[in-house]
C-alpha cells in the first residue's frame, strides 16, 4: 500500500464487515484455560454488540515453527509448510476485522503458540510470495486486543506483553484497542477474580469497534476535553 492508501488506516478506521468480524485467537494449550475464558467472555460482549464472533485454537491448526524461507519456500513461491496455518491466515484471520490475542503468562511473555503464528505471517508478506501486495492490503487496519491470564498480579511482569503488542500494531497499523489481564492459575480461577476480569473483557468485547486509541505527537490537534468527543474511547490500558 502507499502512504496515501495508508493515510486512511488509523484509529477509527471502519469494519470492512457488516456485521464486523472478530476473531479471538486462542494459545494456550489448555482448551479450558484462564486465557481461553476471557476470549469466550470478550466474545459473548462482541456478539452483543452485534458483532460475528470466531474461536480459534491455534495449537489445533498451526503445528509448525517458522523455518528460513529461503531454503524451504516452494519455486512458486509459495510456504511449503504443510499444516493448517495457511487456511487459519486466509480464511479466518485476514478476513476478520478485529483480533483478539488470548494468551497466558509464559515467562513474562506471550505464549509460543501466539508468537509462532504471528512469526509464520512473515511468509505472506515478504516480497518472496507472488501476492504479497494483496495480503497486506487485507492485513492492515485490523483492531487488537489482549486478553491475558497471569498469575500475578503486578503491573510489570505483563510489560514485556504489552510493549510487543504495542510495537506489532504500530508496524502493521493495528489499532490497539484494549488490554484485559485475568489473575489465575489453576483452570477456573479467574471466575474467582476479585477484580471481575471476565466481565472486563465483556465490556472491551461490547466496546471494541467504539474505542480509538490515541497516540498523540507535538503537531497533533486535540480537543479541550477529553471525554466529549462524537466517538467514545478508552486509553489502550484501560484495566
Amino acid at each position: 500500500m502507499t502512504e496515501k492508501e495508508l493515510a486512511g488506516v488509523g484509529p477509527g478506521v471502519k469494519p470492512k464487515n457488516s456485521p464486523p468480524r472478530v476473531l479471538a485467537l486462542c494459545s494456550s494449550p489448555r482448551r479450558n484455560g484462564n486465557s481461553r475464558r476471557l476470549a469466550e467472555a470478550l466474545l459473548e460482549g462482541a456478539a452483543e454488540a452485534g458483532s460475528q464472533t470466531d474461536l480459534i485454537q491455534i495449537s489445533d491448526q498451526v503445528k509448525e515453527m517458522l523455518r528460513d524461507c529461503r531454503e524451504c519456500r516452494k519455486k512458486d513461491g509459495s510456504c511449503s509448510i504443510e499444516d493448517g496455518f495457511r487456511d487459519l491466515f486466509f480464511e479466518k484471520a485476514l478476513p476478520a476485522d478485529a483480533w483478539i490475542y488470548a494468551t497466558p503468562l509464559w515467562w513474562y511473555g506471550l505464549s509460543a503458540h501466539l508468537k509462532n503464528f504471528l512469526d509464520r505471517i512473515f511468509c505472506y508478506i515478504t516480497d518472496s510470495y507472488a501476492d504479497n501486495e494483496t495480503v497486506i492490503e487485507q492485513l492492515v487496519g485490523k483492531r487488537v486486543a489482549v486478553v491475558m491470564s497471569a498469575e500475578e498480579n503486578n503491573l510489570p511482569a505483563r510489560a514485556a506483553v504489552l510493549t510487543e503488542v504495542q510495537e506489532l500494531c504500530r508496524y502493521l497499523h493495528h489499532p490497539f484497542v484494549g488490554f484485559v489481564t485475568g489473575i489465575g492459575n489453576s483452570r477456573g480461577d479467574v471466575n474467582a477474580d476479585p477484580s471481575d476480569s471476565l466481565d472486563a473483557a465483556r465490556t472491551l468485547g461490547r466496546r471494541l469497534f467504539e474505542i480509538n486509541e490515541t497516540n498523540y505527537q507535538l503537531d497533533t490537534i486535540r480537543a479541550k476535553k477529553v471525554w466529549d468527543v462524537a466517538e467514545p474511547f478508552y486509553p489502550v490500558i484501560w484495566r
